[in-house]
């Protein structure tokens, strides 16, 4: 049997391909996605909506980070400021960045801010929470970097791949609240979620009738 042909671009399954939906948004921030190598073929994996939709990000795949020379090199570049987006124990609001009102993020962190030309640089886990968790505890230089959490008042519409971890959004979701709460613009980030209905609906479309309303409402 034949593999099935996909999108070279997307990535995904060419009748499934997302590529007509996708905005390049110009931002100024950085997005670094660290992806679980069990995440790279999954074809419902919403990283590749950020990274196809904005042109300063990046994807990263592995496990442990700890000595990703990659990774490193942007952590360790004094013109970059860069933050983890993970709800750890220490984390701040991403509204607290807004305005320079860093909260109780580092004194170090705020000396960065003041750089010329410094680059925000945002730091996302992708995976399930549970390989998120341990990408975060095995990748010692994640745990050094101030961590950003999110304000989700609003529940997932990942509605084809639960979680029962309250609050629990999907890689792009994340990426666009964490955005739009940055710059203060929802509108100029949408294109991201229009893109990920276009994605969730396309596939419940293809489901036998009553198989969604029976498994996943």
């Amino acid at each position: 049997m034949s593999k099935r042909k996909k999108c070279p671009v997307c990535d995904k399954a060419l009748p499934a391909c997302i590529c007509q939906h996708i905005v390049a948004i110009d931002s100024d921030i950085e997005l670094i996605i660290l992806q679980h190598p069990t995440e790279v073929k999954n074809a419902i994996g919403t990283a590749r909506i950020l990274n196809l939709s904005l042109p300063q990000c990046q994807i990263i795949i592995g496990e442990d980070f700890t000595e990703n020379t990659i990774l490193n090199t942007l952590l360790n570049d004094p013109l970059r400021q860069c933050f983890l987006l993970y709800p750890s124990d220490d984390s701040v609001t991403a509204d607290s960045l807004v305005n320079d009102n860093h909260g109780d993020i580092e004194t170090n962190v705020e000396n960065m801010k003041s750089a010329v030309n410094t680059k925000r640089t945002f730091i996302l886990l992708d995976g399930t929470w549970r390989k998120a968790f341990k990408m975060y505890q095995s990748s010692r230089n994640l745990q050094s970097i101030p961590a950003v959490r999110l304000n989700a008042l609003q529940a997932s519409q990942y509605t084809i791949r639960q979680t029962k971890i309250e609050g629990g959004l999907s890689t792009v979701e994340a990426g666009f609240l964490l955005l739009s709460t940055l710059d203060q613009d929802a509108e100029k980030y949408q294109p991201l979620m229009s893109a990920f209905e276009y994605m969730i609906n396309f596939q419940i479309a293809q489901m036998p009738d009553g198989l969604f309303n029976k498994n996943y409402r």
